[in-house]
């Protein structure tokens, strides 16, 4: 039985104080039995959010980290450095890293192996722009970036990782994917990942859902046989919200 995830984007929102604030809120609410809490954010607030989450079942992912372990990479940081917060999750190949950072799936790859190198779970984020979703092709671009993301991983590795199927169109739009459509894609990057290892792999793998999730629609989603959980973004900035998402998830 998959464990439902519920990580929450915060994307460049929030000072240390006000995420320390927002994890007092939520302490003891967005811990529910059989739900996963992850809260992915700034680099600069990773410390104190590692710190205020201490004694309770909330995990701490970092948005994004670079492939080596060091070097001349000016405003990089990497898996080490990570490991070394305590952080537990990375996102990867977030659509916003592809679009205005020039992420690809080669890097998508490199910063995958990393995050296991260092002991940090992958949310490796794949998804089709509108005009690939209108062309037909959101299978096909799912299956070219799952297979990028996971290129040279064990099976236990792969069965490790989170991939959180993000259509851009969705994202920050309002609009969201109905659930038997996420479902449908959903259930077809599993079908990938057992063709590429086998059924158990498959199996164990978590796959989330992304795009305009929210408190009154997240339990649709979640009702799927395949949705393991979902990255939100801007419905994980408020503290009831969020509560709400994890509640949702159950």
């Amino acid at each position: 039985m998959r464990k439902p995830i519920i990580a929450g984007n915060w994307k460049m929102f929030k000072t240390i104080a006000e995420s320390v604030a927002f994890v007092n809120e939520v302490k003891g609410k967005a811990e529910v039995s059989g739900v996963e809490s992850v809260l992915c954010a700034p680099y600069t607030n990773l410390p104190a959010l590692v710190e205020a989450v201490k004694g309770t079942e909330i995990k701490v992912g970092a948005q994004n980290m670079h492939w080596e372990e060091n070097g001349a990479f000016t405003g990089e940081i990497s898996g080490v450095m990570l490991k070394d917060l305590g952080v537990h999750y990375v996102i990867l190949g977030h659509s916003e890293r592809r679009q205005y950072f020039a992420e690809t799936d080669e890097t998508v790859n490199k910063k995958t192996l990393a995050a296991f190198n260092y002991g940090i779970t992958p949310i490796v984020c794949v998804g089709e722009k509108l005009e690939e979703r209108e062309a037909g092709q959101t299978k096909e671009v799912c299956r070219v970036q799952t297979e990028g993301a996971l290129k040279g991983l064990s099976a236990e590795q792969a069965a490790q990782t989170v991939i959180a199927y993000e259509p851009i169109w969705a994202i920050g739009t309002g609009k969201s994917s109905t659930a038997d459509d996420a479902n449908e894609v959903i259930a077809y990057i599993r079908e990938v990942v057992k063709s590429l290892y086998n059924e158990q792999t498959a199996e164990a793998l978590r796959i989330q859902y992304g795009g305009s999730v929210k408190p009154n629609n997240v339990s649709e989603y979640m009702q799927q046989s395949d949705i393991d959980g979902a990255l939100v973004g801007g419905a994980s900035l408020e503290p009831a919200s969020y509560i709400a998402l994890v509640e949702g998830a159950k």
